[in-house]
Formats: structure tokens, sequence, C-alpha cells
């Protein structure tokens, strides 16, 4: 990507002009808001994590003056209940609820804005549904392939943040570490409570630590959160574990049900979590985005050539 001499920067803070609680069966309740303006171009923002939730700074992507934007928390995270629950929360729960959502917000077609397991999700929903998906914005590429969990649960990553990845594997006995996510797994869903937390809190550090170029602690500093954590570590490695109840290689071999959507492919070049051969892949197979493979950034949406990207691509669909 050319950068241009000034970033764009988010639009100002702003507050929902509606929120509630959406009962989406399986006793679970899932919390949404709109922001922006009233019967505007529609869009829905899907968070990463999973297990993550939104921020009031994920509302600043979109021109209030030009969209009307969804947001929502995930089953069992953010403010969504109940908190860090595995039961009856799949991939395909997902995509259920965000028809719901759509259904609500009364929207023939809306625009679908997702980054790390938001592209995963997002390239889910939008391949299951595609005539309701207006453009596609996905960054930080995950395809929820084995290849990528190994490279950031077993071994890859761990030789570029080798002091991090003895913390990762603190809590793990050395006879269990040649399966990792297994390992967690058993742990964050252990009945002990003090077990789910100490390995939530050393599962979710991993990633905040992990996910910038540079250190930022105002990034990283959410993970450490013991709230957060629980549901973060528990939702993302109960998903990971269970490869997203996707098939191996499902998103990029169905990639050809996005032809004619327009979009963004935006990703880091030196993205830790999510490698950019992830990205590669699926611009070669879906030619109707834009790609654009940001260098000096890593994984998060707020590193300033990812964030100037993003901004510029709203704005731009905002007339389409």
């Amino acid at each position: 990507m050319t950068q241009t001499a000034t970033l764009r920067t988010p639009y100002p803070p702003i507050e929902p002009y509606e929120t509630g609680m959406l009962d989406v069966g399986d006793g679970h309740q899932v919390y949404w808001e709109r922001c922006g303006t009233r019967g505007a171009k529609p869009a829905i923002f899907v968070h990463g994590g999973p297990g993550g939730g939104c921020s009031p700074d994920h509302r600043r992507l979109f021109d209030p003056a030009r969209y009307d934007v969804m947001l929502f928390d995930q089953r069992g995270c953010g403010r969504s209940t109940p908190h860090a629950e595995l039961e009856a929360n799949t991939t395909w729960h997902l995509v259920a609820d965000m028809e719901r959502l759509r259904a609500m917000m009364g929207a023939e077609r809306w625009q679908v804005f997702g980054g790390s397991w938001g592209s995963t999700l997002g390239l889910t929903y939008a391949e299951t549904h595609p005539a309701r998906v207006s453009e596609l914005i996905l960054r930080g590429i995950y395809l929820l392939t084995k290849r990528e969990m190994d490279w950031y649960y077993q071994f890859g990553v761990s030789e570029m943040f080798p002091e991090k990845w003895q913390r990762f594997l603190a809590p793990i006995p050395p006879g269990e570490r040649g399966d990792m996510l297994a390992a967690y797994h058993r742990r964050l869903t252990s009945d002990d409570r003090s077990v789910r937390e100490e390995a939530a809190k050393a599962w979710a550090i991993w990633e905040g630590e992990t996910i910038t170029l540079l250190p930022d602690p105002a990034t990283s500093a959410p993970f450490e959160d013991g709230h957060f954590a629980l549901a973060f570590a528990r939702i993302e490695n109960h998903f990971f574990i269970n490869g997203g109840w996707l098939e191996e290689g499902q998103l990029l071999r169905d990639a050809h049900r996005l032809a004619g959507i327009p979009g963004l492919i935006v990703h880091g070049r030196y993205d830790m979590p999510c490698p950019a051969r992830s990205a590669f892949a699926l611009a070669e197979a879906w030619p109707d985005a834009d790609f654009h493979l940001i260098e000096g950034a890593g994984h998060a949406y707020n590193e300033p050539g990812i964030l100037d990207c993003l901004i510029r691509t709203t704005d731009r669909f905002a007339g389409a």
C-alpha cells in the first residue's frame, strides 16, 4: 500500500442511539447497539477473539452521518450473557445471530466489517448469505486452518517471542506441551476456578503481548483483566479446538461465493497471530477485493497504516 502523507484518524467518539439485549435462545442474551444515523447505510461490525467483545472505539471506524452501524457482543462475551458460556456457542450459532440482527434492523443488505476472528466469522457469514452483503471489509485474515493454529499455539510465533512463550508454557506441564490447545482446553474447562483463571490470564496475555508490531500497553492492558480474560480464553480455545465447526480449508474453498461482492483485505506484514500467507491466498481467490499488505504493521486494527486503510475504505463505500 502506498500511504499518503496524512493518515486518516478515527471519527470522534459517539454514543449509541439505541441498545438492547436479543434473546437468541439456548439461554443466551446477546448485547447489541446501533450508532450513527438511523436509516443511513447499514453496516455490522464483527469483533475479534472469539470472545473479545466490542469497544467504543469500534464505533469510530464509520462516518456517523453516513452509516447506521450495528455492533454486538458475540455469545458469552462482553455484555452478553451468560458470561464465558460455551454451550450452544459455535460459529453457526453466531452466523444465525447475525441474521437475526439484520432482520431486526430491517436491512435487506448490509456492509460486513470484521477483523481477526471477525474476518473468519465475516467470511463465514458472507459465504453463507452472499445476497445479504453489500460490501465486505476484512482485516487480519484468519482462515482457521490447522497450519495457522499450529503457527501461533505450537511452533512459529514461539520463536519470535521466546520470553513471552515461556510464560504461555508455564501453566502446562512439559508432558502436555505437544498439544497446547488441548492442554489449555483441559484447564479452561476445569471445575477448579483458580485453574481456569490462571490458564485464562496466561492465554490472554500471550495474545495481548503479540498483536502489535511494537509493545503497546494500551492495547495489551484489557487482556490482563481477569473478567475479560476468562471469556476471551475459554471461548477462543473452545472455537479453535473445534476448528470453528468448519471443514479444513472451507473458507478458501468457498471464496467463489463472494463473486460480485466488492471489498477490502487489509493485513499487516508482521502480523504474528495471523500469517500474511492467508491474506494473500484469500486475495487470489476473491479478485473483487482490494488487497493492501501494510508494511511496518502487526495485527491490531489501530496500527496507523491499517487504521488509515480501514477508514478510507468505509468512507469510500459510504455512498455505495
